[in-house]
């Protein structure tokens, strides 16, 4: 055998591992309640702020919108109405 079929044979794909005992529906809860433990939470000082943010994001962006939403509403009114 050479070496290129020699690596080929070694790369074969194997099936993923399959559990031997199926889970119950509640474990998928109490999983989650203790990834839900295990995560950073803001502080109440953060969660303000971000929210703060996100916020005032949101205005400045759809007051830009807004703007260009009346600049063509302008534009083609003058240009099909009025021409």
């Amino acid at each position: 055998m050479t070496q290129r079929s020699k690596k080929a044979k070694a790369r074969t794909a194997r099936p993923a591992p399959v559990s031997p005992k199926k889970k119950s529906k509640l474990s998928f809860f109490v999983e989650a309640v203790e990834e839900l433990k295990k995560a950073r939470w803001p502080t109440r000082y953060e969660a303000a702020r971000l929210s703060a943010l996100v916020l005032v994001v949101c205005v400045v962006i759809g007051g830009i919108l807004g703007a260009i939403d009346y600049g063509f509403t302008k534009l083609l009114s003058v240009l099909f109405l009025r021409g």
